[in-house]
């Protein structure tokens, strides 16, 4: 018969154990989820639609305003494109203000500016807001993480 005191020692353990490998792994997610923004944001620069393409799960919903949501992959990449085909871009923001993340599943809030300069010339602009994304585990895309909902909320200062 064991000992009740190696069996409550050996549940702290494990409990520690437990504890300490979710902490590495959320590490290890959040890693992952900046450097997955950060190619996203150098996609968007470089004007790589294949890139932008494979971040994006082919389920995607992006809510870009109020009266403006783009459903599947395809909608979403129509809408980049015309935007890619009539400005640069170039994020001068992206302040990551929360990460919440739940295994497989991560919801990133961001307040961001992007410069757009108008490809047949003309001043260029800032756009700011926050917005609020949710990235799923996703093997098809190079950085294993894909959008799978977004929600722009430009800012209103």
């Amino acid at each position: 018969m064991l000992n009740p005191k190696t069996i409550v020692l050996a549940a702290l353990l494990a409990l520690i154990a437990f504890s300490c490998q979710t902490e590495v792994d959320e590490d290890i997610i959040r890693h992952q989820i900046l450097d997955n923004g950060e190619t996203i944001r150098q996609a968007f620069a470089n004007g790589d639609l294949a890139m932008i393409r494979s971040v994006h799960h082919p389920d995607v919903i992006k809510a870009l305003g109020y009266q403006d949501i783009q459903k599947g992959r395809e909608e979403v990449m129509q809408g980049i494109e015309g935007t890619l085909g009539a400005f640069t871009l170039e994020f001068v923001e992206n302040e990551v203000e929360n990460l919440l993340i739940q295994q497989d599943l991560v919801i990133e809030q961001t307040k961001f500016s992007i410069r757009g300069t108008p490809k047949d010339g003309g001043d260029s602009f800032v756009f700011s807001g926050r917005t609020m994304v949710t990235y799923v585990r996703y093997a098809d895309s190079p950085t294993g993480w894909a959008t799978i909902r977004e929600i722009i909320q430009p800012a209103t200062d």
